[in-house]
C-alpha cells in the first residue's frame, strides 16, 4: 500500500462481506495507507480466516451473527465512523491511485453536493455508468459512457457510494426494509430530494468486478433473484410508481 492519502481522516470506507474472502484482498490492498476501513461481515463461513485477513490489513471487523442484508449492514458500518465522508465499496471493487483525492477534491469544489460516484470500471476495463433507474421517468435517463467532465446525475451507484456523512445521517442511511437491490436507488433520490444533488466525478476511479462479491452457485442465484424481485416491488410502491 504505497500510495498514501493526506487527506485521510476525512474518509472511511465501509464493505459489506458475505464469503467475499477471495476477492477482498485486491479491495484491501487498493486502500491508500491509514484510511479508516470497517468491514462488516454478513455471517459469512470463513470468519476465522476473514478476521485474520481484516487484522493483517489494519481494518476493523464487526460480524453480524446472520445475513442481515447489504443496506443494514452497511448502516451498522456507517454508525462506526467519524469522518466527513463515507465511502461504500463492494468487496469485488477496488480504488485506483487518487480515488480518494478526486472524490474529496470535487465535494470541496461543489459543497450543494451531497454524493457521488466516481468513474467505475468493469473487470474487463470496460467503462460502467448508472444511466438512470426503473424508479425515475425514462426522460431523466442519461447516454451511456462516462460523462467527459464532472456533473450532476439522478442517481448513483452503490459500488462506490461517496457521501457525506451527515447528509447519510439525514436521511437514515440506507432503507432498512430493501434487504438487497434497489437500495441505492432509494438512496439516491431521497438524498437528492432532502439534501442536495448528486455527482459524477471523471477524474476519481474504481475498477469493479461485478457479481464476484460472493460464490455463485444455483442457490445463491436463487436467492439474488427472489430479492431483486421483493425490492423491486418494494422500492416502486415507496416512490408511488405502478
Amino acid at each position: 500500500m504505497s500510495n498514501t492519502f493526506k487527506s485521510e481522516c476525512r474518509v472511511s470506507i465501509v464493505t459489506v462481506t458475505y464469503n467475499s474472502l477471495s476477492i477482498l484482498p485486491e479491495l484491501l490492498n487498493s486502500l491508500p495507507e491509514r484510511v479508516p476501513c470497517i468491514v462488516v461481515d454478513n455471517a459469512s463461513d470463513n470468519h476465522a480466516a476473514l478476521s485474520e485477513l481484516v487484522v493483517a490489513y489494519g481494518a476493523r471487523l464487526i460480524r453480524n451473527d446472520n445475513n442481515c442484508g447489504f443496506g443494514v449492514a452497511c448502516n451498522i458500518g456507517a454508525a462506526q465512523a467519524q469522518t466527513e465522508f463515507l465511502l461504500f465499496l463492494n468487496p469485488d471493487a477496488r480504488l485506483e491511485r487518487d480515488t480518494l483525492k478526486e472524490l474529496v477534491s470535487c465535494a470541496d469544489a461543489n459543497p450543494a453536493a451531497v454524493a457521488f460516484n466516481p468513474a467505475i470500471s468493469e473487470a474487463n476495463g470496460k467503462p460502467y455508468f448508472k444511466r438512470g433507474s426503473v424508479l425515475l421517468p425514462k426522460a431523466q435517463k442519461l447516454p451511456r459512457g462516462w460523462p467527459q467532465k464532472d456533473r450532476e446525475v439522478p442517481v448513483l451507484s452503490g459500488a462506490a457510494f461517496f457521501v457525506r456523512r451527515t447528509a447519510f445521517e439525514a436521511v437514515g442511511g440506507f432503507d432498512p426494509a430493501i434487504f438487497l437491490y434497489h437500495e441505492d436507488d432509494d438512496l439516491s433520490l431521497r438524498l437528492r430530494a432532502q439534501c442536495g444533488s448528486l455527482m459524477f466525478v471523471r477524474g476519481a476511479e474504481v475498477t469493479h468486478s461485478s457479481g464476484n462479491s460472493t460464490p455463485k452457485t444455483p442457490s445463491s442465484a436463487s436467492f439474488k433473484a427472489f430479492h431483486m424481485g421483493r425490492s423491486r416491488v418494494y422500492a416502486a410502491r415507496k416512490h408511488h410508481l405502478p
